[in-house]
């Protein structure tokens, strides 16, 4: 059997191009399957996107599905939810309210335990505000003290004490004002008291006649002691500058006062006493500050009524015995 002589490659006219070999047609007819695999799925994708994403009801003009058929149902079930737990509540507030005796009881003891801590708790607020307006006082009475003592001006500490203590104490305020006005220290006394010591001693003429006769008087009868040097005018003012020194005023003016010449030291014992009641009114106030109940008030004028813990707890009264009615005959 021979071949066909036109389909032999060494016929005349035989070419490549008009003959192109089957393995390139296998494979484009290959990739041309791939692509329309791939332009498949793609499309498959989108239209299930655009399902999702409600794009397609659109597009088509089919109605879109009701999401919200199922709320209709559901409101009516909250509502009688909501009812029956309000039901449930008023029920459980009757039965409390027509509670047996014990449960009562149990709540009015619980009441009155939150009673008593309430006002245990407004009994404590109210003595710490008491307390630190006795505190303040405190302060206060302690600079003036300094300030009289220094004989230096009350300035601002002036208008506390008056707020502070001219309801409870106006005659110390007062005098512990006026003294700062022209005020007189220790140091200043004990200065005065040596320059008057010659004329303190001094007997002469320089005596008045009043002074003389009643020291006559006085003489008539005197009482020796074993030491008589302790009542020499010397002595005296020893006693006086020592006493002085140690801040008993008192002590001093009595000293002075028993010298021969006493009548020069008139001014050195008028400053000494005014130093005298100045202390005595400055320990006044101290002392109300600690211990005064009703009418010390604090820094805003406020009167403080909460007692003071300071001060002594009452004494308690016995109580009285009923008289026993008498038996008949």
């Amino acid at each position: 059997m021979q071949d066909d002589p036109d389909l032999s490659p060494a016929a005349p006219g035989y070419t490549a191009a008009s003959n192109p070999p089957p393995a390139r047609r296998r494979g484009s007819a290959r990739g041309q399957l791939v692509v329309a695999l791939l332009a498949f799925a793609t499309g498959g994708a989108l239209v299930i996107w655009a399902s999702i994403q409600g794009y397609l009801p659109r597009y088509l003009g089919a109605p879109a599905p009701a999401v919200t058929q199922t709320a209709p149902a559901v409101e009516p079930d909250a509502a009688d939810a909501g009812r029956a737990a309000a039901g449930d509540l008023a029920g459980a507030a009757s039965s409390a309210a027509k509670g047996s005796p014990e449960t009562v009881a149990s709540l009015e003891g619980r009441l009155a335990m939150l009673e008593d801590r309430l006002s245990r708790i407004d009994y404590q607020s109210g003595a710490i505000v008491g307390n630190t307006a006795r505190a303040e006082g405190m302060l206060i009475a302690f600079a003036a003290r300094r300030m009289v003592d220094r004989g230096e001006p009350l300035s601002y500490v002036a208008d506390q004490l008056r707020l502070r203590f001219a309801n409870a104490q106006p005659r110390a305020v007062q005098t512990i004002i006026d003294f700062s006005r022209k005020p007189v220290t220790i140091d200043e006394l004990s200065a005065r008291l040596e320059a008057l010591s010659p004329q303190l001693s001094n007997t002469a003429g320089s005596v008045g006649l009043w002074s003389r006769v009643r020291r006559e008087v006085t003489g008539l009868f005197v009482v020796r002691s074993d030491n008589a040097s302790l009542v020499t005018p010397s002595a005296r003012i020893d006693r006086a500058r020592l006493m002085l020194s140690s801040r008993r005023i008192g002590g001093a003016i009595e000293e002075v006062e028993r010298l021969p010449g006493a009548d020069s030291a008139t001014n050195w014992i008028a400053d000494a006493r005014r130093y005298q009641e100045a202390q005595r009114a400055l320990d006044l106030l101290e002392t109300t500050a600690m211990l005064e109940p009703h009418r010390l008030a604090d820094g805003a004028g406020h009167a403080v009524n909460q007692p003071s813990p300071l001060a002594p707890a009452p004494a308690a009264t016995p109580p009285t015995a009923s008289p026993t009615p008498a038996a008949p005959d």
